[in-house]
């Protein structure tokens, strides 16, 4: 069955976002990059890994999934981020159709469900803390690319709320000299 991932870049105090919901602080640039655009190359835009000249072969991630807020980040220029992917953005809020984009206010729960009964590689939630917290029951593997950036406020990694704790085992961790660290979790079952 297929797993929701949450692979996301997170600061030091765990947030995704800074206080104006900036996130052009997190690194970019580094030894870090090769070893990330190798395994989440399907976590690209499709027009930048073209421009890029990265492959992207949708054995990581078969479809993504996001927020509003998440989504509006490309827009006007990239209406359909990830064409590449199965996209499902879910809002309340009218948007414009795109290349391979459902657009819907169903329950993600539900929708993420569905998802994992169809075949195809993984599916990736992309952002942001709202969703991820909705979908947490949901979330099968964290793959966290911390970054050594503190923001000091802003988009938390989980929005805040009264729910239970959920446990996670630690797969692996790589560190890179840029300072990014990319931790993977897969959830106690």
């Amino acid at each position: 069955m297929r797993e929701l991932v949450y692979y996301v870049a997170v600061s030091l105090d765990g947030y995704i976002a800074g206080p104006e919901e900036q996130f052009d602080d997190f690194l970019v640039e580094g030894d870090h990059m090769a070893g990330i655009n190798d395994e989440f190359a399907d976590a690209i835009p499709t027009d930048i890994a073209a421009h890029l000249g990265i492959a992207q072969h949708g054995d990581r991630f078969g479809a993504v999934v996001m927020g509003a807020n998440t989504h509006a980040v490309g827009l006007p220029a990239m209406p359909s981020p990830y064409r590449h992917l199965e996209q499902v953005v879910f809002t309340h809020r009218s948007l414009e159709p795109g290349e391979n984009l459902t657009i819907t206010d169903a329950e993600p729960v539900q929708v993420v469900r569905g998802l994992k009964q169809r075949p195809g590689a993984d599916i990736w939630l992309c952002g942001g803390a709202n969703l991820a917290t909705q979908l947490r029951g949901e979330i099968d593997r964290l793959v966290l690319k911390r970054q050594p950036l503190l923001f000091g406020g802003g988009i938390p990694l989980f929005a805040p709320g009264d729910y239970a704790p959920l446990r996670w085992d630690h797969v692996r961790t790589r560190s890179f000299e840029s300072g990014v660290n990319v931790t993977e979790y897969v959830r106690r079952r």
